[in-house]
């Protein structure tokens, strides 16, 4: 894409004005919507299922209350956090340049939307999870019988609960499809051709509260995760989930709030990114078709979901559930290929001259057939899927030999551990980039000598993706449901021998669905990011036309070897190096604060040890939920600014070099992040299940001590970094044509663009040092040995 973007504009706002929603596309579009709504009527039956279970004796449902509590009061405060912010980015939004006010009150309106699909998704995850774990955990206690019962069949039991919890996930997803899908038809069937415009705000508003809920649904999660193991297995030996370490609930509560909540609302935002950019380029490509076909594609995931989230039946003869799992999500994927090519050859014409509401004359003047490179890039994106599915479960499931070589390294101590995971995060980042490289660029080919085609081709191949999705996040939330299922039995002693065992096993593939899901979660944002690229490469093109700037503008070109481009590349890259060493740094400090109450307890009431008195869990939670909330900010902010800073002094060719380099390092970075966290924590679960010395063994320490490396790898700054790519993209998008119109047109202000920059760069960097002023929880020995941390958190956690 080098050159300056002048010989794009007399071609391009025709186009966009030419699309309109026919009254077939506009039947289409009902018929998808209700699609969209029987997914939420499917999700509703799930809920029935799941909750018709039973719940153990008293005291799980004693400990599964304490979990309820704490993840409602941790979501409801985040939320209020967020509801403020959210307000302000809805009156910022209508300063925005718009073609009318239409446009602008929509495009804000439609961000509150997004805004509040992206959250209620996230918080029935959460709601359902912390209500379905403990009748997973009552479902495993069936393996051990009461005295003088006959014996339960293992398999059976662990099926039944294995049932439980992947159905869990299914209403998730089914969640997550139902309201990404109903979002975008509605805009579609209010705002026709004007569709994609509006459709930034829907898509600007998930991406925005997804990302704040995992940065800090992250944040918490693994400071109590990371503080529990440190003082609980390392120092006091005792289990992971022992009802003496005080941050067990905690723990508990944070798998909720971070797997469930945060990666329901990341995966919600990156089905709405996918349709948005979609759409947009899709106006462009197919003209009026593109409207709803893009639609189409994800409406027939959606159908397709709900037959593999039922498929996912464990059988006798599977070696372990990941076969079930697998087997349901290879049926959703090979019958999504098949329906979308019926709908394909269905609904599409035969040649591109055909395809009305289109007036680029590369376009209707293409050889081929749309059918052909609709399907392929479809097909495309499912392969894509399946492939990173099958390439992450090599890197982090236990029977593979990578997870079992960390395993092995534990028998030379934590330094080889932690240096065998960071390889093989590195190596599987090289792998999974080149297929979704492959992926992008096999797309990309179908456009010909088409830009606009080969673009639309990418966001088709994202929608391809997006048919699995509503399967994915059930994978996902089935982790953090087995996880709090096996903490809620072990925390009450009430299952134990096989029950255990069961639940182990769950806990098992779910560590490895996690690492999945992240892995095809990071496949979408790439997509939806390249895709939204186009989009913002066509926003300048219009832009341009309408300020009348001047053709020969260097601020203008996409052309690398400029200086001012290279900077914006460089500095894109390091925006995600950035972002990570915030979040990371953000749970060093929290789970600082959490060993020091942790270890507070266990010095000042030893009668903990021996179950004479109880711990102060809501301490814990405390600390916890305050850190997290004041540590989403400074990631947040950066998200948002950084782009602003970018365009408005470098220039609109620099912005979009900014979004290459950031979507290039994010790549690496998320997928390097993710796997070495989930093999880590597998090579944990392999040495507790008996391998090279058991638990309390030296080795087990070793893995213990990997593991709280891993763990704001893969649960905070990895997973973050999907939002962050297309929260930036998308505000690219949003201020592009504002960059235009202050840079080059005729009515060009510097004051205001050096003001705008300033003001941006200045948040940042307010933003960055308050962060890293803030406490360190480190101690400092006393005369008395006793250690004493300095962290503004513990010193403020005074109140359950």
């Amino acid at each position: 894409m080098a050159g300056p973007f002048p010989p794009l504009q007399n071609d391009l706002p025709s186009s966009l004005a030419a699309a309109t929603l026919t009254d077939d596309n506009r039947m289409i579009v009902l018929v998808i919507a209700a699609v969209a709504i029987a997914a939420l009527v499917v999700a509703v039956v799930l809920v029935r299922q799941v909750l018709a279970a039973g719940e153990g004796t008293d005291k799980m449902k004693s400990i599964a209350a304490a979990v309820q509590e704490g993840a409602n009061a941790y979501l409801a405060r985040q939320l209020r956090t967020l509801g403020v912010f959210a307000v302000v980015v809805f009156f910022l939004l209508m300063l925005l340049p718009a073609d009318d006010w239409s446009q602008r009150a929509g495009r804000s309106v439609f961000f509150l939307i997004g805004a509040l699909f992206s959250a209620a998704t996230g918080y029935i995850g959460m709601w359902l999870a912390v209500r379905s774990n403990v009748r997973v955990a009552a479902a495993a206690r069936e393996a051990t019988p009461a005295e003088g019962a006959p014996p339960k069949d293992l398999t059976d039991v662990s099926h039944r609960a294995m049932k439980i919890a992947f159905r869990t996930g299914g209403v998730v997803g089914m969640f997550t499809v139902g309201l990404g899908l109903l979002g975008a038809s509605c805009v579609v069937l209010v705002y026709a051709a004007d569709a994609p415009k509006v459709l930034e705000g829907f898509g600007l508003g998930a991406a925005l509260i997804a990302m704040f809920m995992r940065v800090g649904g992250g944040i918490f999660t693994k400071a109590a995760d990371v503080g529990a193991d440190l003082v609980g297995k390392v120092e006091q030996g005792i289990p992971e989930d022992d009802p003496r370490n005080a941050a067990t609930i905690a723990d508990n509560v944070g798998d909720n709030v971070g797997d469930c909540a945060g990666m329901a609302a990341d995966l919600f935002e990156s089905y709405a990114v996918t349709l948005v950019a979609a759409l947009i380029l899709g106006k462009v490509a197919f003209g009026d078709v593109g409207l709803a076909f893009p639609l189409l594609v994800p409406a027939i995931g959606v159908v397709t979901a709900m037959i593999g989230i039922f498929a996912v039946a464990p059988r006798r003869a599977d070696r372990s559930g990941m076969t079930a799992i697998n087997r349901g999500f290879f049926i959703s994927a090979v019958i999504s290929l098949v329906l979308v090519g019926i709908a394909v050859f269905a609904y599409l014409p035969s040649s591109y001259g055909d395809l009305t509401g289109v007036t680029d004359p590369g376009i209707l003047g293409h050889a081929g057939d749309p059918r052909v490179l609709a399907l392929v890039a479809v097909g495309i994106g499912i392969v894509l899927a399946a492939l990173i599915q099958q390439l992450t479960g090599y890197f982090t499931e236990t029977t593979r030999r990578p997870v079992r070589d960390i395993g092995k390294t534990s028998l030379t101590g934590p330094a080889t551990v932690v240096l065998a995971g960071i390889s093989i995060g590195l190596e599987s980042a090289v792998y999974s980039a080149v297929l979704i490289g492959l992926g992008v660029y096999g797309a990309f080919l179908l456009g010909g000598s088409s830009v606009m085609l080969a673009l639309f081709a990418v966001a088709l191949a994202g929608t391809g993706l997006l048919t699995t999705v509503g399967v994915i996040v059930a994978m996902d939330t089935f982790g953090p449901v087995s996880d709090n299922a096996q903490g809620i039995a072990e925390m009450s002693g009430d299952v134990e021998g096989a029950g255990a065992q069961v639940l182990t096993d769950l806990d098992a593939v779910g560590n490895t669905t996690k690492a999945i899901t992240k892995g095809i979660a990071i496949a979408t944002a790439v997509l939806a990011a390249a895709a939204l690229f186009g989009s913002y490469r066509d926003a300048i093109a219009s832009a341009v036309a309408d300020v009348n700037a001047r053709a020969g503008e260097l601020g203008l070109s996409l052309d690398i070897s400029q200086p001012n481009n290279l900077v914006g590349l460089v500095l894109g890259a390091s925006v995600v190096f950035l972002f990570s060493g915030l979040a990371i740094n953000a749970v060093s400090r929290s789970a600082g604060s959490v060993v020091f109450e942790v270890r507070r307890q266990f010095r000042e009431h030893p009668g903990i040890m021996d179950y004479s008195e109880k711990p102060e869990y809501g301490r814990v939670v405390d600390i916890c939920t305050k850190d997290a909330l004041r540590e989403l900010a400074t990631p947040g902010l950066l998200a948002v600014l950084a782009p602003i800073v970018v365009g408005f002094t470098l220039g609109v060719g620099a912005l979009g070099s900014y979004l290459a380099g950031a979507i290039g390092t994010g790549t690496l970075m998320a997928v390097f992040l993710a796997n070495s966290g989930g093999a880590w924590d597998n090579a944990k679960k392999l040495v507790e299940d008996g391998h090279h010395g058991g638990k309390g063994s030296e080795a087990h320490a070793a893995t213990v001590i990997g593991d709280t490396v891993g763990d704001p790898f893969k649960d905070t700054a990895g997973p973050a970094i999907n939002p962050l790519l297309k929260v930036m993209n998308l505000v690219a998008l949003l201020i592009a044509p504002a960059v235009v119109q202050f840079s080059y047109g005729d009515n060009a202000s510097t004051g205001i663009r050096v003001l705008i920059a300033v003001l941006a760069l200045t948040v940042i960097v307010g933003a960055v040092y308050v962060s890293k002023r803030r406490g360190i929880a480190v101690g400092d020995e006393g005369n008395d040995g006793t250690a004493e941390s300095v962290s503004s958190a513990s010193d403020a956690a005074t109140v359950s």
